[in-house]
């Protein structure tokens, strides 16, 4: 695994250790950031199911201001502190040892607002659906803010979500990512639908 492009790029990262947590392929990660970027211009990312942190560390070497990483795994909390001292992030990068619902309860009361979230959880867990409505009714989104969500390729969540559309849909293998744009209410412009197919 390896920083693909920017400020840190060509910096090797460390998986972790056992067989629990499977890291996004540097293919994968290639097509994500064609897909939703591939640069920004500042901004906070939410790595809610960080394990490697590779999805919040290339967000940020690829110009986002600071990422926030989220995992209940100690021994992930420990690959991601090496991580972004490789990556040499220092003060851009956030770590919590926390399960993905209380750390957005936390970060709710600190009003804190991501311009970009990724969502890579355990492919058994189906609910980011419902992680994605938290964030939405917590007002924790920038307008047009960018959620991705890696996940089995077996389940395929909806095209359209209160207060989200469904931009892209992909498959790799038995690995999915399907890419939402967060809206307003007053944003959304009506007849805006798209339907996706493979």
């Amino acid at each position: 695994m390896r920083v693909i492009a920017g400020e840190a790029k060509g910096r090797t990262l460390k998986a972790v250790p056992g067989m629990n947590t499977r890291p996004t392929t540097d293919k994968v990660k290639e097509a994500i950031f064609s897909m939703i970027g591939p640069y920004f211009d500042g901004g906070i990312a939410l790595d809610l199911f960080a394990g490697t942190g590779g999805l919040g560390i290339e967000a940020w070497s690829r110009g986002i201001e600071r990422t926030v990483f989220v995992d209940r795994e100690r021994i992930s909390i420990d690959t991601i502190r090496q991580n972004v001292e490789t990556a040499k992030m220092g003060s851009a990068a956030e770590i919590y040892k926390n399960d993905a619902e209380r750390a957005l309860k936390a970060l709710a009361k600190r009003e804190q607002k991501f311009r970009l979230v990724f969502l890579d959880p355990p492919y058994k867990m189906i609910t980011m659906d419902s992680l994605m409505m938290q964030l939405a009714q917590n007002q924790m989104l920038e307008s047009d803010a960018i959620i991705v969500v890696e996940h089995d390729a077996a389940h395929r969540y909806p095209e359209k979500l209160e207060y989200f559309d469904q931009l892209k849909h992909a498959k790799y293998g038995d690995i999915a990512v399907s890419i939402y744009q967060y809206y307003s209410d007053d944003s959304h412009q009506d007849g805006s639908e798209s339907d996706v197919n493979e």
